[in-house]
């Protein structure tokens, strides 16, 4: 005689396992998006300090044009790279960094800008999220007000529910 015992783990074991790949897929994520890599060639770079920083903060206003919403210091798209020597071109020419960035728009178009300025072919870019977010939260009050009148739609007396199943069978009134 051999007693066999059927031991399954409890409910407590799926919730653990699902646990650990829910903090799994955000450890996944914060590694992908904590530390964006900068992709500058050191040979690129200038020797002072200053100067460097200061490209490097009119880089951060520049969107390489291949990369989605990437600042040309991010990217490592050949395009990029030419707009870091571009910038660095410019600035070594005595251009200030309104003058650099005013070059590089009117040659790349205020797209190349990550903060692109008001004006009157960008005004839908500036407008569309107001106007996406009034029309969500006219949805979301919509809904809530027709939850809250459904909810307070009166109850059926035990009348009213005994003449409408006769009615549903088939009988009169």
């Amino acid at each position: 005689m051999s007693s066999h015992v059927n031991v399954r783990p409890g409910r407590w074991w799926g919730q653990a396992q699902s646990m650990f790949l829910l903090l799994l897929l955000v450890l996944a994520n914060l590694a992908v998006v904590v530390a964006p890599a900068e992709a500058i060639d050191p040979g690129e770079m200038f020797a002072d300090p200053s100067q460097e920083a200061r490209a490097r903060d009119i880089g951060r206003s520049l969107r390489c044009l291949v990369c989605q919403n990437q600042s040309i210091f991010d990217s490592n798209a050949g395009l990029a790279k030419d707009l870091r020597v571009l910038v660095r071109e410019r600035m070594t020419a005595g251009d200030s960094d309104d003058e650099v960035l005013d070059y590089v728009a009117a040659r790349y178009g205020d797209y190349v800008l990550l903060q692109p300025p008001m004006r009157s072919h960008t005004v839908l870019l500036w407008l569309a999220p107001l106007a996406l977010g009034l029309f969500g939260a006219m949805l979301a009050f919509s809904y809530h007000r027709g939850r809250h009148q459904r909810a307070a739609t009166p109850r059926l007396t035990t009348k009213e529910r005994a003449t409408a199943r006769r009615i549903l069978e088939g009988g009169q009134l």
